[in-house]
């Protein structure tokens, strides 16, 4: 069923964005702060991949949109910045198989002489050393966009105001 894949995706991306934020030293009363956006924004990136045919990349910004406002919003609550939230929640969306293919493709290609295969792995390199980067600038870009939109509730989440 679908929605237990779309739940599991969720709940996954939250442990491992616990396990992110334990070694990045985020306090341990804000790792449930880490997990929520983390899971809304994996499951969001799963539904549009899997359901909307969407590509990765642009799948990727969505999600890492959708867990950026959450980590803004939960940010007052949690008494931290949203970085603090948001970083976490970002690593399992990290596209580690297409890092991995493209080195894997790059060491292929200087081991190969020049000609059709040296050609073949130099293509898969770019290809997925490209979809890799423009997914990561996607994170990075989903992920600030509602810091900067809502940079006054961002920047004053760890401040008391008087008013």
């Amino acid at each position: 069923m679908i929605i237990v894949d779309i739940l599991l995706d969720g709940l996954f991306a939250a442990v491992a964005s616990i396990g992110f934020g334990a070694i990045s030293n985020v306090p341990v009363r804000s790792f449930t702060g880490c997990a929520i956006p983390a899971a809304v924004g994996h499951m969001s990136r799963y539904m549009l991949m899997n359901l909307l045919s969407c590509n990765i990349i642009l799948a990727s910004f969505c999600g890492a949109f959708a867990a950026g406002m959450i980590a803004v919003w939960l940010s007052k609550y949690y008494k931290c910045p949203a970085e603090t939230l948001s970083i976490p929640a970002m690593l399992p969306m990290i596209p580690g198989m297409y890092a991995y293919h493209a080195v894997q493709a790059l060491v292929l290609t200087f081991t190969q002489p020049p000609g059709d295969s040296f050609n073949h792995y130099f293509t898969l390199f770019n290809y997925n050393a490209g979809v890799c980067t423009l997914v990561m600038l996607g994170l990075v870009g989903g992920v600030l966009f509602p810091i900067f939109i809502f940079n006054r509730r961002a920047f004053t989440a760890t401040r008391i105001l008087d008013d």
